[in-house]
């Protein structure tokens, strides 16, 4: 079935190509042209939906949902609770593989100090650590705070790993 071509689809697109562009040149570097010529659009068709700063919370938004999904469908799968933390640590992996860029601009907005682009990442991390700590609470496991600190924390050592193309940084010595 072909997709048709809708303002909803458009966004989706312009996005999609945002992620892409911004991860690959940085957000700074990267131009509203850069994505439209990626999204294969003109520059004021972007505009039409997003400034710089807008799409680049939208793609930010995008990356965390994508982290949302893997790990809902991990916890509502997940029937033994030994299971649940390796069972996340995968699916981080998987999203990591899969869509590298998104995790790559993640990275990058660690360090834009624009407030609506710090707001989007303390708003995706909480939602993530939060998601996080309540299913180690529901799975019985002990040291939940502890727990889900290791746990992020390791996932933050996951995306130096894959940017630096260092993958001994995960190797347990």
């Amino acid at each position: 079935m072909v997709r048709g071509i809708t303002a909803s689809n458009r966004r989706d697109d312009i996005i999609a190509a945002a992620v892409e562009v911004f991860a690959e040149l940085g957000y700074y570097r990267a131009t509203t042209a850069q994505v439209a010529e990626k999204a294969d659009i003109s520059q004021p068709y972007v505009y039409r939906f997003f400034t710089k700063e807008s799409l680049l919370v939208a793609a930010l938004e995008l990356s965390w949902e994508r982290i949302m999904k893997a790990f809902h469908k991990v916890i509502t799968d997940t029937a033994v609770p030994e299971q649940l933390e390796i069972s996340l640590i995968r699916a981080y992996e998987e999203v990591m593989e899969s869509h590298r860029h998104e995790v790559l601009l993640q990275m990058q907005a660690l360090t834009i100090q624009e407030p609506v682009v710090r707001e989007a990442m303390q708003s995706g991390m909480v939602r993530v650590q939060t998601l996080v700590k309540d299913a180690f609470q529901q799975a019985g496991i002990s040291d939940v705070d502890e727990r889900t600190t290791d746990f992020m924390a390791r996932g933050m050592l996951c995306n130096v790993s894959m940017a630096l193309q260092m993958p001994q940084l995960m190797k347990k010595q």
